[in-house]
């Protein structure tokens, strides 16, 4: 059996911790390496100790392991200052994360490298396929070259066999690489850069075979996606080469997160020595590649989602396989995750504080492991070697399938009786925006932020502090009016039009709402990792989901009643809550999102009661959820943007709804965007230049827009110019009338020295464009 992959932080979030420490310049790098050393040693002990047979190795990484492969084949943009040689860890960091000028962006000095001293903007990053892990996008351009820059994997494969440990070394496959990356020279494919990247591939592959690996794990996860006979004749020609380069490597190549679909033919053609299939998203597909398959390739089962936390009924998985492998020989099959187990907590055992049911019910990487070794004991010498195993994860399906704590039918009765009335505005855009404006008085490119503040040691600290005791509740809540209403001061002062309260009381933009939510549980430990240092605990989705009572309204009248500017209503969206939540699996994405919906919506008139005139609903996971297969698009943008809208729409016309969305490529969904019938969407655009809002004005989309320019995933601060620039891109494309100036994103995850002059900037910037306009239009013609 294999693991694919596995969580990397660690058990204590020890990456996390070493990384924050390196960049804040109060570590090293020989600590940050040998933190991650460390972990790579337990992860690889623990696996071994359980059982695996093949063990993954170079899964591991210091941010992501898309950004490692760009360093690997020497993919370093030109502003980053390399030329030669292996890529130094500021480098990497620096695409990563930007550098703010005076250092590289990582707390440390650049050793001699162009980037040292220099403000430089990081790579773009984006989300993971359909995860909620966001990788950095690769830029390459017509001219680039490559050459073998980094072997890292190849520095892990020695590195576990020291320890007795033999690995599986897995590498993100070149035509994924490729297919994901993004090119500045416009028109440019970066597939027609294959046979540039092949050759380095192949010195890898000749090189870990030479250090004794007997396998490799390729993961090419673009064979699900809609590809054309181009890209399926350049997977073709790229294995034929990689095949030769290594012959006694062993490729097991992996594919996941659905079918393989019209591409099957393809991956089998392949000729090589195993492939993965996802079954859990894709099980239908088992039979046929059983029958298609040549008698000698290895098929690896993925049977144990690798991406949701629920147990699995072991005996309906095998139920389910054993009549299509039967007579296989076992060398021919290997039992396995649905896909690398990064994207899931480490240990249920860890939460001491979950509902007895309700973790009797779920499976964490350290349990999926176990499921695995089940099945794999079961296949190889009978259901009655592990009967007792068997007989439990029954029980507990069937458990789940009758608890009360499941099913509300107050929940059910409300879902059956939304019509259409609770999907419409009362009235349309132009009459609405009329209103708007007249009801707020803002100026032209009023000037907003997102939503949050930096989350500081203080407001951690106190968080922490409160939820273990040692700090009463009204003391806590004392802290935390005086966190906001100096917030809401200092808006005031530096002059932004539309305020916030800025969340400190918040913990995640998810999991506050969840915790106030019914049929929602949260773990104290199931961090996973959606970027770098930067880790989330999704709430898990168990039961029929309601409001019991309002969930921001108090923070808001507090915040409201501090200035007379407007300050925004602050809530997360309901596709957003269901894309980065563990969902349920028992019933339809569908109905679990219009539950949530409604419970948004009872949110929504509460705060307008209590008199909020702009009030967000951010839909920062909207596009994520989108299938990777265009043909299933319509079926899941149908059931999202009607969910949005009865979150949305139960507002007067003088109520602005805004919404929020995160990195997202927006041309082939600009019509569902146009039909969530938000008053102002705001988007990330600042690391696209703007390119994001092409998809806007071919479509000449109606409503107002908060193009982001602001990149706050960096630490750099950006200038006045550099606004002011982003902000005229922004003009070129869409007219004034629709056009908001804010951040990228919420600012939870920066820091006020960051925060404070960005923020000045971006007012100082706003200011300048309006009197610009203004001298514009007092020229005489």
């Amino acid at each position: 059996m294999a693991t694919l992959g596995v969580p990397r932080i660690g058990r204590r979030r020890e990456l996390k911790f070493a990384l924050e420490s390196y960049w804040s310049g109060k570590s090293s790098a020989a600590n940050l390496l040998a933190t991650a050393k460390a972990l790579r040693a337990a992860s690889w002990s623990e696996q071994h100790d359980r059982g695996v047979s093949k063990i993954p190795s170079n899964d591991f990484s210091l941010y992501d392991h898309v950004l490692d492969t760009a360093a690997m084949v020497g993919a370093v943009p030109a502003r980053y200052g390399w030329m030669s040689g292996e890529v130094p860890l500021d480098i990497y960091f620096a695409m990563a994360r930007g550098t703010q000028g005076d250092t590289a962006g990582c707390g440390h000095a650049s050793h001699g490298h162009a980037v040292q001293g220099q403000r430089v903007t990081a790579m773009e990053m984006t989300k993971w396929f359909d995860t909620n892990y966001h990788y950095i996008v690769p830029e390459l351009g017509d001219d680039q070259t490559f050459a073998l820059s980094s072997t890292k994997p190849v520095d892990h494969f020695l590195e576990s066999k020291e320890l007795g440990i033999h690995t599986r070394p897995v590498i993100l496959g070149p035509m994924t690489f490729l297919k994901l990356a993004k090119s500045p020279d416009q028109g440019f494919n970066p597939i027609a850069l294959l046979p540039r990247l092949l050759p380095v591939y192949e010195q890898l592959l000749g090189r870990l075979e030479l250090s004794g690996a007997d396998w490799v794990q390729i993961d090419e996860p673009a064979l699900v996606l809609d590809l054309n006979p181009n890209e399926r004749a350049a997977f073709e020609f790229t294995y034929g080469q990689l095949s030769k380069a290594a012959p006694k490597l062993k490729i097991m190549l992996a594919t996941y997160f659905g079918p393989l679909g019209d591409n099957l033919e393809t991956a089998l053609s392949l000729r090589l020595a195993g492939l993965h299939l996802d079954l859990v998203r894709a099980p239908e597909q088992l039979v046929t590649v059983g029958r298609l398959a040549p008698k000698d390739l290895v098929l690896s089962l993925g049977l144990i989602d690798g991406r949701n936390v629920w147990r699995a009924n072991l005996n309906a998985i095998l139920d389910r396989i054993e009549p299509v492998i039967a007579g296989w020989p076992l060398d021919r099959v290997e039992i396995a995750p649905s896909c690398s187990m990064l994207h899931v907590p480490m240990d249920l055992r860890m939460e001491t504080a979950l509902d007895v049911d309700v973790g009797s019910w779920l499976a964490f990487a350290a349990q999926k492991t176990e499921e695995l070794l089940v099945l794999a004991q079961a296949l190889s010498e009978g259901r009655e070697a592990v009967a007792g195993a068997l007989k439990a994860s029954e029980e507990a399906a069937a458990a789940r399938a009758m608890s009360g704590k499941v099913h509300d039918p107050l929940v059910h009765g409300r879902v059956s009786s939304i019509d259409g009335g609770k999907k419409q505005r009362k009235s349309a855009f132009a009459k609405r925006s009329r209103v708007q404006a007249d009801t707020l008085g803002l100026p032209p490119f009023p000037t907003t932020t997102i939503g949050s503040f930096p989350q500081t040691p203080e407001v951690r600290r106190a968080r922490s502090a409160h939820a273990k005791g040692r700090l009463s509740y009204i003391d806590y809540q004392a802290f935390l009016k005086k966190e906001t209403e100096a917030a809401v001061r200092w808006q005031e002062e530096i002059g932004l039009d539309v305020l916030v309260h800025g969340e400190f009381e918040r913990n995640d933009m998810v999991q506050h709402f969840g915790e106030q939510l019914s049929g929602l549980a949260f773990t104290q430990h199931g961090w996973v990792q959606s970027y770098g240092s930067r880790l989330v605990r999704p709430p898990i989705i168990f039961g029929d989901v309601s409001r019991p009572n309002p969930m921001t309204v108090h923070w808001w009248q507090f915040a409201q009643s501090l200035t007379k500017k407007p300050v925004k209503g602050m809530l997360t969206g309901p596709v957003t809550i269901l894309n980065w939540s563990f969902v349920r699996d028992d019933v339809p994405r569908a109905e679990a999102c219009c539950q949530i919906a409604l419970a948004i919506r009872d949110e929504v008139a509460d705060l307008e009661r209590a008199g909020a005139r702009v009030i967000q609903i951010d839909e920062a996971a909207f596009r994520e959820g989108l299938p990777l297969r265009k043909s299933d698009w319509k079926h899941y943008l149908g059931w999202a943007v009607e969910c949005f809208r009865i979150a949305s729409t139960g507002v007067e016309d003088a109520t602005q709804v805004h919404t929020h969305m995160c990195y997202s490529e927006f041309n082939e969904i600009i019509d569902s965007i146009a039909e969530l019938d938000a008053d102002v969407i705001s988007i990330e655009t600042s690391r696209s230049k703007m390119e994001l809002l092409d998809a806007f004005t071919k479509s000449k989309y109606p409503n107002e827009i908060g193009p982001g320019v602001y990149d706050i995933h960096s630490p750099r601060v950006p200038e006045v110019g550099e606004i002011l620039h982003l902000a005229q891109l922004a003009r070129e494309r869409l007219s004034d009338s629709q056009l908001w100036v804010n951040p990228d994103c919420g600012l939870k995850t920066r820091k006020w020295e960051e925060v404070r002059p960005a923020l000045i900037n971006m007012v100082a910037a706003a200011r300048a464009l309006r009197e610009k306009v203004q001298a514009q239009a007092a020229e005489p013609l």
